[in-house]
């Protein structure tokens, strides 16, 4: 048996790890399209079509072959990109995700990047003051973005600062004045405008934007503050920190120059974690803000029984999860010594 060294171990572990989750995402994708009950080929030609039409698509369509031969083919289509054709929009699954995900894309990582900052920052504070009024009140709002409805939160938003007090812009991406001005590049808009110097454009896409990134901005707060604390707590109740007290280290130099320097490749988990739930879960805030994103994209061909859309949908972002878990945990291993 040859004999390997442990780096080729760990990476032939996790190809084979990302390969069953893969693998395991498809085959649950498959038997959804063929539980659910709604017919495939009707779907496809229509109710009104006649019975050769019918056999000819169900031939077409492979429904005749076993389930395993069927499951074959649909994980070399989707190996080679073919995740069928949207029955809404009559466009390929894969042209429609590739208009629909940028703007989701955008949402998440400026509401990724909100809750990084505000998150951290809390969740240290909350550490360094343990158990006074600020770490009580740092945990309670952490306690209410993490519990709250986000829909209920959405729509609150909605009613007081776009309603009552007219500081951001409405539901939708961008003004209608403005659609078209700006060529996509990216796909997003504020850097797409940023890009091409179109910075009226830009103030109204942001309008748009920023109500819907800081809900989530809020929500991946809550989850980063409080694991910040934790892990704040662990390394401030550490032996190191009381001799860099000791020596006559500044508390500032404790805190950021020890402490959270030891924290920060827990963190880099954590964020992605925070990073992906936002990418797969702003369903219902795209939903609220009429927000153009993947998660409404899903939401509608559901409605609409295009199963194409929403099964190919669900493998993208079911895909982009572990792709974004793998890219942490590489990370984790670059920064962690102890773990390479």
């Amino acid at each position: 048996m040859p004999s390997f060294p442990p780096w080729a171990k760990k990476t032939l572990g996790t190809v084979a790890t990302v390969a069953a989750t893969i693998l395991g995402l498809l085959f649950v994708t498959f038997m959804i399209g063929r539980v659910m009950p709604i017919d495939p080929v009707l779907a496809v030609i229509g109710e009104r079509a006649t019975q050769a039409q019918y056999d000819a698509t169900f031939l077409e369509l492979g429904l005749d072959k076993p389930l395993l031969v069927q499951f074959g083919i649909y994980v070399n289509d989707v190996l080679h990109g073919d995740l069928g054709r949207s029955i809404r929009t009559g466009q390929e699954v894969t042209t429609d995700i590739a208009r629909v995900f940028p703007a989701t894309l955008e949402l998440a990582t400026l509401g990724t990047l909100i809750g990084v900052v505000l998150g951290v920052l809390l969740g240290v504070i909350a550490a360094v003051k343990r158990g006074s009024w600020i770490d009580q009140l740092a945990r309670f709002v952490g306690l209410i973005g993490y519990s709250m409805p986000i829909f209920w939160l959405g729509l609150v938003g909605l009613l007081v600062f776009y309603g009552i007090l007219g500081w951001v812009a409405g539901p939708g991406r961008l003004g209608i004045f403005y659609q078209g001005i700006v060529e996509p590049i990216t796909g997003m808009l504020l850097v797409d405008s940023a890009l091409r110097g179109e910075w009226t454009v830009f103030r109204d896409a942001f309008s748009h934007i920023i109500l819907p990134a800081s809900l989530l901005g809020y929500y991946s707060m809550a989850y980063i503050s409080r694991m910040t604390r934790s892990f704040m707590l662990e390394q401030l109740n550490s032996e190191y920190v009381t001799t860099a007290r000791v020596k006559g280290l500044s508390e500032r130099q404790v805190i950021w120059g020890h402490a959270f320097r030891n924290i920060r490749i827990q963190l880099v988990t954590v964020i992605a974690l925070a990073y992906a739930n936002l990418l797969e879960g702003s369903v219902l805030t795209e939903i609220i803000f009429a927000w153009p994103g993947i998660g409404q994209y899903i939401t509608t061909s559901l409605l609409a029984n295009d199963m194409n859309s929403v099964l190919g949908g669900t493998i993208v972002i079911g895909t982009i999860f572990v792709g974004i878990n793998i890219f942490s945990d590489l990370l984790y291993r670059f920064f962690d010594p102890r773990a390479k």
